[in-house]
């Protein structure tokens, strides 16, 4: 058992859940007052996706990402900033021409999934590892070996520590293999990502023997979507890691309640404090992660 947890809120994401919720934060503004009012509910980590503002979809526009990152850090309230550098790798596969993208398709260069990261300097950034359909449809998201080393490189090169994000034991495979190949430093990061069609199932087992193919030196947390995301807060504190909850991954506090992201991160840490942990603060958070405190560059 972990007595010591990171909790990490994963404000808005990028999915089409807009539509879905009275109000998943959208604008830059909406973003940071979301991180600000997780931070002020107990959150270690915020973790960072930005949207179109017009739409509502999910966006990798650098100037969007900056009013975000600028508004947190000029609050004077301290929370781990994690941005998402997973845009980018986004193929929608039309049925009756699979050899050209389709509408919503966004595939760009490694570097240039990285532009946000390169200009803002974060705590920390994500690399999803590795290729899979996401979701019941057309939707593929495209992660190469030769993309990601290129990304770990950069992130490297740059200072940020990458959050390593397994969503099947195909991509803990390579994510290790990556750090074994010395592009990533130690202790690495890995965040098991359970309950997304079609990767890993969100369970006691699943979870569990993930987190055995880990690393001797590994830091790790786990969370499940949707109504696994308590459960699994539970189960990755059981297990030894740390937790993340928040809008991107679940709309509901409870069936039929819509949740805002302090609600959940308030919902996660009660559960931490019933099976006998705490959740530490970010400062607490940068000692365990190895990291230096965030600020501009």
């Amino acid at each position: 058992m972990n007595k010591n947890v990171i909790l990490t809120c994963a404000v808005t994401g990028a999915g089409d859940t807009v539509d879905k919720h009275p109000a998943i934060p959208t604008t830059p503004a909406e973003i940071a007052a979301a991180v600000l009012e997780a931070a002020e509910a107990g959150a270690t980590v915020a973790h960072i996706h930005v949207r179109d503002p017009a739409t509502g979809k999910g966006a990798r526009d650098v100037d969007l990402y900056a009013e975000v990152v600028d508004a947190v850090r000029a609050s004077g309230r301290d929370i781990v900033i994690n941005l998402t550098s997973g845009m980018g790798g986004d193929l929608v596969v039309d049925d009756a021409d699979p050899a050209t993208p389709g509408p919503g398709s966004d595939l760009v260069d490694a570097m240039t999934r990285l532009a946000h990261v390169e200009a803002l300097r974060p705590d920390m950034c994500t690399l999803d590892c590795g290729s899979m359909n996401f979701g019941d449809g057309a939707d593929v998201v495209i992660q190469t070996p030769n993309i990601l080393r290129a990304m770990a490189k950069r992130v490297r090169e740059l200072g940020v520590k990458p959050e390593l994000e397994v969503f099947d034991t195909g991509q803990l495979w390579f994510a290790k293999q990556m750090y074994a190949e010395g592009l990533i430093d130690g202790p690495p990061l890995f965040q098991i990502c359970l309950g997304i069609p079609w990767g890993a199932p969100a369970d006691t087992a699943t979870m569990k023997h993930m987190a055995e193919q880990l690393p001797s030196d590994a830091i790790w947390a786990g969370f499940g979507i949707s109504a696994m995301q308590m459960p699994m807060v539970a189960q990755a504190v059981l297990l030894g890691g740390h937790a993340r909850v928040g809008l991107e991954d679940n709309l509901y506090l409870e069936r039929g309640v819509f949740a805002s992201n302090g609600q959940l991160v308030e919902k996660a840490v009660r559960i931490v404090e019933e099976i006998g942990a705490r959740v530490v603060s970010p400062e607490e958070g940068r000692q365990i992660l190895g990291l230096g405190r965030n600020a501009a560059p």
